[in-house]
């Protein structure tokens, strides 16, 4: 890729004589813009875009701003030369023969025979569309002449430009929000301090008040989804009687307002019904996991001992984002450079529809030599696309797939060095006897040495055949996304399957390698002993597994939630300007919900980025005092490395020293 490759394919459009349109120290380098003779030739943008549509392609400065013909310019370049010479720049580069005739020109492309009001989008030129009173128009305009005698509507080029309008509105879209992200960006960022704040302050108080802060936890949400019933019987109740209130959602259809749904009766009835089938789903696990909760809570107060001993160990995700972007960009760079490594790939282009020639790839060094333009009267080799028939390029798909492998891989193996690294400080801690006087020095810089130096054979194995997994799993994605338009229904079927059982088996993968790597910062052994181990481990304390581990999962989870929650709430009062205090502060905005979204979805991200780091703690923990118990029995000689509040909550009492 890297030998083959050039990004400026992607960056620059390419005319049809291979050039770059826009590339410095070229003679295109103020051109920077690619215009189309013959628009109406174009099937879709998607033609355009790839640049294969059939007629000739050149680089100019600027796009079209006016209604033109060659018939009309050409009669009156005697008397009106300054539209001569406006016309002239969007033909052929040196063309300034007005007096060849009018069929010669159009014949060999030596001019286009119309120009039409058009503006830039891709680098490209398109047509000027607006809207005016519902109908399509180019410059005010229904009609124009196409420079051959006919005078054609503004919607004959709607096929040619399908789908411009909807991507020219969602560029404006985009140009809102971009603006929208440059007046707000600081409260977005106050926004994602105050979530990293939240974080860590309900990641400490777990060491001192997990239980009370735990059950002020549940009753908030409890109150939360309480208030939000209340709020939806309110706006019930309070619709009664409003004309419109009873339709029903069925009635008026599908609206892209969804502030008109909020005026119907039917919508509050859904949302309070939902939100009491999620108030009761959550009062039943209270009271069915009320003793599994008392154990959840001891271990999070113990993996919150464990991180104030070690709080180096919070700020870890930021070198596992640091990879895994370091991954992604070699990936995507990779990508690009292969997609870029075709050739340029010239067909012939002729104005003749019985030409036997036509689309037949040339060598425009020797078109003109060939016997194509005296049979094929007009017809010119231009640039198509980048390809190529050499070995290299037939399988550029393979290089792609073998690239995203790699990437992949990568991506597995900065996780897993994360979770060995994770795994083997916390687990200094727990197998420390005198805690905190046994913790090594630097335990997080200890681990994370030792991950590098002992087990990179062990993490990189098990990242390998996650990657496998997952690549396969991509391969099957993309065959249903060719196969979709298909009919066969046992095809449809067992693709359905192959991906379910793929999803689940990633799964398991994902639970047994982040184990093995607990045993592996444990003990040192490799990946396929390792995983034996802790697969067996777990199954034999299969029920501790579901009371702690999968419930602190939960717990953890309502935390993100509180976090995201709570900053979300905070940031729409702001932004919405119902903070009285900060009124004069919040940005005048054209969509609030651009940086509300982004603070909700970050602080999301940053509370998952630590409570990844207790969930491993607890892991880790969890899977030590299993071991601990079945290797030591509480005797002076095999002394439980376990607290104390581990003992009295799982019923284990130290035994006294035996007596001589």
């Amino acid at each position: 890729a890297w030998v083959h490759g050039d990004p400026r394919k992607v960056i620059y459009p390419t005319d049809s004589y291979g050039q770059f349109c826009g590339q410095k120290d070229t003679t295109n380098e103020n051109k920077t813009i690619l215009f189309y003779f013959n628009i109406l030739k174009c099937a879709s943008p998607v033609v355009l875009i790839n640049l294969q549509c059939p007629t000739t392609q050149l680089c100019v400065s600027k796009c079209p701003d006016r209604f033109a013909t060659y018939i009309d310019v050409q009669a009156s370049y005697r008397y009106k030369p300054d539209q001569w010479n406006y016309f002239r720049q969007f033909c052929k580069p040196g063309f300034n023969n007005p007096r060849k005739s009018v069929a010669q020109v159009l014949r060999d492309e030596d001019c286009p025979s119309m120009i039409i009001p058009s503006r830039p989008f891709l680098k490209r030129c398109f047509p000027d569309f607006s809207t005016k009173n519902g109908v399509l128009t180019v410059a005010n305009q229904t009609t124009f002449r196409d420079g051959r005698g006919k005078t054609r509507n503004v919607t004959d080029l709607r096929e040619a430009a399908n789908g411009i309008n909807n991507v020219l509105d969602a560029r404006s879209v985009g140009v809102k929000i971009f603006e929208d992200y440059a007046i707000s960006w600081y409260w977005i960022l106050i926004g994602l301090f105050i979530a990293m704040i939240v974080s860590l302050l309900f990641l400490v108080l777990l060491r001192f008040t997990a239980g009370v802060l735990f059950w002020i936890f549940i009753f908030g949400v409890i109150g939360i989804i309480g208030y939000g019933i209340w709020h939806c019987y309110w706006e019930y109740d309070h619709l009664k009687g409003i004309p419109g209130s009873d339709l029903t959602v069925y009635d008026i259809g599908f609206q892209t307002d969804f502030r008109v749904y909020l005026q119907l009766r039917q919508t509050w009835l859904a949302f309070m019904i939902l939100l009491c089938i999620v108030e009761v789903i959550i009062i039943l696990m209270l009271i069915f996991l009320r003793n599994r909760i008392r154990i959840a809570i001891a271990l999070l107060k113990e993996g919150s001992r464990a991180i104030g001993y070690i709080m180096s160990t919070l700020f870890y995700p930021i070198v596992t984002f640091i990879l895994i972007a370091i991954c992604i960009s070699y990936w995507a760079v990779t990508a690009v450079f292969l997609a870029t490594s075709g050739e340029a790939v010239y067909k012939v282009m002729a104005n003749q529809t019985l030409c036997k020639y036509a689309n037949l790839t040339c060598d425009p060094e020797t078109f003109n030599t060939t016997n194509v333009t005296k049979l094929c009267p007009g017809a010119q080799c231009t640039f198509a696309f980048y390809g190529g028939e050499s070995l290299y390029h037939k399988y550029i798909f393979i290089f792609q797939l073998a690239n995203a492998f790699v990437f992949l891989w990568l991506v597995n193996f900065a996780i897993a060095l994360g979770q060995c690294t994770l795994a083997g400080a916390f687990a200094s801690y727990y197998w420390a006897s005198r805690k905190p006087a046994d913790i090594p020095l630097w335990p997080l810089f200890s681990s994370f040495g030792r991950a590098i130096r002992y087990h990179t054979g062990s993490l990189a194995f098990g990242a390998l055949i996650l990657a496998i997994v997952q690549l396969i799993r991509v391969i099957l994605e993309y065959l249903d996304h060719k196969l979709k338009g298909t009919q066969n229904s046992f095809t449809r079927f067992l693709l359905c399957c192959l991906k379910c059982c793929f999803w689940c088996l990633e799964k398991f993968l994902k639970f047994i390698n982040r184990n093995a790597y607990i045993m592996i910062a444990i003990y040192g052994k490799n990946f396929c002993t390792s995983a034996k181990e802790a697969f067996f481990l777990l199954m034999r304390n299969v029920v501790r597994v579901a009371v702690l581990d999968k419930v602190t999962d939960f717990l953890l989870f309502l935390g993100k939630i509180l976090v995201a929650g709570g900053v979300g709430v905070l940031a729409f009062f702001f932004f919405t300007q119902r903070i009285p205090i900060f009124a004069q502060e919040a940005p005048t905005l054209n969509y609030y919900w651009v940086p509300l979204l982004t603070v909700i979805i970050g602080s999301y991200l940053v509370a998952h980025g630590f409570f990844s780091v207790y969930a491993m703690c607890v892991d880790t923990l969890f899977l030590c005092f299993c071991e601990d118990l079945e290797r030591n029995d509480g005797s002076t000689a095999k002394p439980y490395f376990m607290s104390a509040s581990l003992h009295r909550i799982l019923g284990k009492k130290e035994l006294s020293p035996k007596k001589a």
